[in-house]
């Protein structure tokens, strides 16, 4: 079961001040102070979020409190501003209402802080998935790369937004984000130039030197040392707990993720780097006959290098701060300036280049961050911009950034009251009229086009004559002198001609949080905002790719002669355009406020945060949501939190939630004037009377604790006793079990004793029994045994007198024949022995015989048959061991000679063998690989141990066309001009004796002639017949370069010889050698040899010199002119 929550539990202090009893200033502050010194940064005042700094890091952003806050309701749970995210999101996601996110407060106050939080939180709680991650993405990624160019470090903050902010992020029907639109307001451009001391410049200026690369650094022509640079502020140029080199890191990171191209970035950095340039130019005077002086570049380095990344020409900038040019209908004037006007006009430009800058960024992210689809989109919208300033002293940004403060106060009390009012009629209640302070009447007294201070100041800009601070101070103090908002010195109004608080040069405004003391210098400069004519028309002349887009106006051919609209008239309609928009939309306020000015963790200073209080408003804003009923709650979420203080709703109200509410309120007897019954809320008066509701509630859940304390102690009682009753029966049985089994294993053993005695008895009556018949039926078989072996004894003397009488016979017998048998074989023996003597004197005879034959014959024909014996079995034995020769003419193995007689013999049947089986090897060729054989043996004996580049080429095959000329339809136009069959076509540098550079060239060799031929067009630079080509130089190492030298007189030497360079040297050569061989009408070319030679270039000799050293450009040979007669080739070491 869900535990329900709500803002009132464990509530320190006052979670929502609209409950805050008594309600005042100090109340207010006290309950802030309290929460705030129990990390309760966030409180409400009804729906809207007062949110404090606490300069630290707090557990309360985690994505567990992000599962916390999301699909709850707005009071359920204790403040925070996810509770806010996750309202306006579920409200434009379910009920289709475009909302806004307006977060107001002074500087460092953490307003850039909340609206992060405010966008991470709804990136985490939208749809997943690729695409939507990408735009979630690049959303949250937007912000680094703004604040990189649009923040500071001030007094207040280190991390100060000098701009206004109001993102529109667009979502579809599902609540998933599709892109977004940025809109910046009134950036402090005059930060640029200058900065109150402790302060620094824009974030930006100190990232790129601190974390750029070395190599980026040279290329933008910049030094990391800060002292360098006029424009940047070295007494606070490092601040504690910002890391610019991780920071520049990041900001490089974000764009590339947002979508800038590399190239855009670097266009980005070379105008920051010109920024910086441009403030480190300086003047010196220079008088002219006319009295007049006029201003100089005094050192023109940084100018120099600021026009080589802008791509401006010096001169044109230089004349640009030095004259300015006014034109009026049809006529031009050229002016010189001083030494302030040309400071004046620097500093302007510098102001205007970077804040152009920073709108063309705001520009380049909407476009990336822009919805594509064209369907209608929810739109979100989160407005990030200054709070009320005040300081010591006020200028005109101060006057213009309250004037937008005074504008949203005023949208805020109207959003606030509209809100109630309908609030009221949807729920039916009676609608009272709240008075309040409308600070419409200072608004007019800003923006009225007749008499408002920007009109009086627009009008003073624009008229012809004098124009000063103190004409425009004239006009306010005669034209709103009788305004009640209104204060001024020298004002018609006298009762302030004594007040010494206000100087002469000033003027007050009664803003709706205090006065503010405005010094009127500088009103008229910063409204004008002027930049040269002449600095715009120069910026467009640039080739940098982005200065036409940031200077339109300086297009010669668009020159118009109105003046641009003033700062505060452009200020002005885009504040309207922004009020427009936001009252369109459901409005969402975060107000923050900075607990202290030292910027620690655990201060809280008393007397700031009540000013912040007072000027943002807070104190009316909770006067205005009490002004009805201070408290409302839906019904269902009132009689669950108060239904135990109704015996009649307790435990469970069965009938309508709105019936319970009813039966509840009447039974604790609240006064009927102290609510009011909406169509699904209760609606209460007095805080009080909550409070009397949560302190009867609190007593009640104390008394239920107890009841439910004794109830439980009652049930573990009863549980433990039921389970000691069930434990003692258990063991009982298990007893009474174990009694019973010990019982029964005696008896069982007794049994056993006693039967076993009994079966030992009756088993020994019948072994006795056994016994005595076994010996009587021995006895009988004892008798019967002795009867049969006489019986069988007799028979036995009996049988053997019969066969000994029978065995007698058989051996006289035996006897006998045996006699007889010896007798034949004594005569069979002596038989045997005669045959057998006469074969053996026969065969001695015929030996003897054969012996004196043969050796009539033997000494004479015995020694040579035994040598040509001999010599057989040895030549057969040498020839079969000739079988393991193989028959690759590449192998140079033989088997060793075995004897000597055989040297000569050895020796030629190797030479026979190997001629047999080389003719065997060439009978396997073609006809175009016999060609080829031949052309390489012929480079062979034209290179071999003589250049170092041919032991390279010997593994090569000589491919010959290695264009595929006859392929290729490029080369079908010069396939065409060439009318014999092309042996050798390849690609070579013809180099150029001027500087020695090659240019490419096709080659083309037939039988008749050679070609050179453009690579691009196949056009034929030069036919060469081969009969005027004289001879070919080369070099002794391993480059490609040939000289084809042409015979002095002939019709192709006009031109001069030609030096090439080839990959393919080696068979160039050796078939231009082959096909002068070959032919019959004309000489053989020459084949030159040496590291250095004469080449005829037209009517010049010039030596080609080879050396041997490491060229620049890689492994491959190089060649360079030394003078009008050297070419230099230096060929890489071996």
């Amino acid at each position: 079961m869900e535990v329900k929550t709500s803002l009132l539990d464990n509530m320190i202090g006052v979670g929502d001040m609209v409950l805050l009893e008594p309600l005042n200033e100090d109340s207010f502050i006290e309950n802030l102070r309290n929460r705030f010194d129990h990390n309760e940064i966030y409180t409400y005042i009804g729906s809207v979020v007062i949110s404090m700094n606490p300069y630290r890091s707090l557990p309360i952003y985690t994505p567990q409190k992000v599962e916390e806050y999301r699909n709850r309701n707005f009071y359920e749970l204790s403040p925070h501003i996810y509770a806010l995210a996750d309202e306006a999101y579920r409200s434009l996601r379910d009920q289709d209402k475009d909302q806004c996110i307006l977060i107001t407060g002074e500087s460092g106050a953490g307003k850039t802080e909340a609206s992060k939080l405010v966008m991470s939180y709804v990136a985490a709680v939208c749809g997943k998935g690729q695409e939507v991650n990408k735009v979630k993405e690049q959303l949250l990624q937007s912000n680094p790369v703004l604040e990189a160019f649009g923040n500071a470090k001030t007094m207040r903050n280190d991390n100060s937004s000098r701009f206004g902010k109001y993102m529109d992020i667009e979502f579809d029907f599902k609540g998933d984000p599709l892109g977004g639109v940025i809109s910046n307001y009134l950036l402090e451009k005059s930060r640029v130039c200058k900065q109150p001391r402790g302060e620094r410049n824009f974030h930006i200026f100190y990232q790129l030197l601190s974390g750029a690369s070395d190599d980026t650094l040279m290329k933008l022509k910049l030094d990391r040392d800060f002292s360098k640079y006029n424009y940047l502020s070295l007494d606070s140029a490092n601040v504690n707990g910002l890391d610019d080199a991780a920071s520049f890191r990041t900001v490089r990171n974000a764009m590339q993720i947002v979508g800038f191209m590399e190239a855009e970035v670097q266009s980005v950095l070379e105008l920051v780097a010109a920024v910086l340039k441009l403030g480190n130019i300086e003047f010196k005077p220079e008088s002219r006959i006319n009295g007049f002086d006029e201003s100089r570049v005094k050192d023109k380095n940084d100018l120099k290098e600021m026009c080589e990344l802008l791509g401006i020409e010096q001169s044109v900038l230089e004349r640009a701060f030095s004259y300015r040019t006014v034109e009026a209908k049809m006529e031009k004037m050229s002016t010189t300036l001083n030494v302030a006007q040309a400071y004046y006009a620097r500093d302007a430009l510098a102001k205007n280049l970077y804040s152009r800058l920073f709108s063309w960024l705001v520009t380049r992210i909407n476009e990336s961050i822009k919805a594509q689809a064209k369907t209608r989109h929810k739109v979100m919208g989160v407005l990030d911009i200054y709070g009320f300033e005040i300081f010591e002293d006020n200028s005109f940004e101060q006057f213009i950034i309250n004037y937008c403060n005074e504008k949203l106060q005023q949208i805020f009390i109207e959003l606030t009251l509209r809100e109630e009012q309908e609030e009221y009629i949807r729920e039916d209640i009676e609608w009272t009229n709240i008075e309040y302070f409308n600070n419409a009447v200072i608004c007019d007294l800003i923006e009225n086009n007749q008499n408002g201070i920007l009109a009086m100041l627009d009008e003073e800009c624009l008229r012809p004559g004098t124009v000063t601070d103190d004409t425009f101070l004239d006009k306010l103090n005669t034209i709103c002198a009788e305004h009640q908002h209104f204060e001024s010195r020298l004002s018609k109004n006298s009762k302030f001609l004594t007040d010494h608080s206000l100087p002469h040069s000033c003027f007050r405004i009664q803003h709706y949080a205090g006065k503010v003391l405005y010094r009127v210098e500088g009103f008229v400069d910063k409204n004008n905002d002027l930049l040269y004519r002449d600095l715009s028309q120069a910026m467009y002349k640039a080739t940098h790719s982005l200065m036409r887009q940031l200077f339109p106006e300086g297009n010669p051919a668009k020159v118009n002669l109105k003046r641009p609209p003033t700062a505060g008239f452009q200020f002005k309609a885009s504040v309207g355009v922004l009020m427009k928009n936001l009252q369109t939309k459901n409005p969402n306020y975060i107000r923050c406020i900075k607990p202290n000015d030292k910027k620690v963790a655990h201060i809280f200073t008393d007397s700031l945060v009540c000013h912040q209080v007072r000027y943002l408003g807070l104190m009316e804003n909770v006067r205005v949501r009490r002004a009805g009923y201070a408290f409302r709650q839906p019904y269902e979420s009132c009689l669950e939190r108060y239904k135990m203080l109704c015996k009649k709703t307790w435990p469970q109200w069965r009938g309508p939630t709105r019936d319970g509410v009813e039966v509840l309120l009447t039974d604790c007897s609240v006064p009927s004037e102290e609510f009011a019954y909406g169509r699904s809320k209760i609606f209460i008066r007095n805080p009080r009377t909550l409070f009397t509701l949560e302190e009867r509630r609190r007593a009640c859940l104390e008394d239920l604790a107890t009841l439910i304390q004794k109830i439980y102690r009652g049930w573990k009682s009863r549980t433990h006793f039921l389970l000691l009753k069930k434990s003692q029966v258990v063991v009982a049985a298990w007893y009474r079990r174990y009694a019973q089994q010990n019982k029964y294993q005696k008896i069982k053993s007794a049994t056993l004793v006693m039967q076993s005695f009994i079966r030992g008895w009756k088993a020994r009556n019948i072994l006795r029994q056994l016994k005595y018949e076994k010996r009587c039926k021995e006895a009988v078989t004892t008798i019967a045994a002795y009867w049969h072996g006489t019986q069988a004894r007799m028979e036995l003397r009996r049988l053997k007198a019969e066969a000994r009488n029978k065995r007698a016979v058989s051996v006289i017998w035996a006897y006998w024949q045996g006699t007889k048998a010896r007798r034949e074989l004594r005569r069979l023996k002596e038989e045997a022995r005669r045959k057998h003597a006469v074969a053996i004197i026969w065969a001695y005879w015929l030996g003897l015989q054969v012996r004196r034959e043969y050796r009539k014959f033997f000494r004479a024909n015995a020694g040579k048959k035994i040598y040509d014996f001999t010599i057989q079995r040895i030549m057969q034995k040498y020839f079969l061991g000739l079988k393991t020769t193989t028959m690759s003419p590449m192998d140079n193995t033989w088997p060793t000679q075995p004897y000597g007689f055989l040297e000569g013999a050895h020796t030629e049947l190797r030479r026979i063998f190997h001629l047999w089986r080389c003719k065997k090897y060439r009978g396997q060729f073609t006809e175009e690989k016999k060609s080829v054989y031949e052309e390489k043996l012929e480079a062979s004996e034209i290179f071999k141990d003589k250049k170092a580049l041919y032991p390279s080429s010997v593994s090569q095959p000589f491919k010959g066309d290695y264009l595929e000329i006859q392929k290729n339809p490029k080369y079908q136009k010069l396939n065409g001009a060439v009318d014999e069959k092309v042996l050798l076509a390849d690609l070579v540098n013809k180099i150029n004796r001027a500087n020695g550079k090659g240019s490419p060239r096709l080659f083309l060799l037939t039988k008749s002639n050679f070609v050179l031929a453009d690579q691009k067009t196949g056009q034929v630079k030069a036919s060469v017949p081969l009969p005027d080509l004289a001879s070919v130089s080369v070099s002794t190492q391993s480059d490609g370069f040939f000289a084809l030298k042409l015979k002095e007189g002939s019709a192709s030497a006009s031109k001069g010889d030609f030096l090439l360079s080839s990959d393919h040297l080696i068979e160039i050569i050796t078939k231009l050698h082959r096909i002068g061989t070959t032919a019959a009408d004309r000489d053989q070319i020459n084949i030159d040899i040496s590291d250095e030679f004469l080449v005829q270039f037209k009517q010049d000799k010039v030596c080609v010199k080879f050396i041997q050293g490491g060229p620049k450009n890689g492994n491959s040979a190089a060649c360079k002119r030394k003078n009008n007669r050297l070419l230099e080739v230096s060929v890489p070491s071996p």
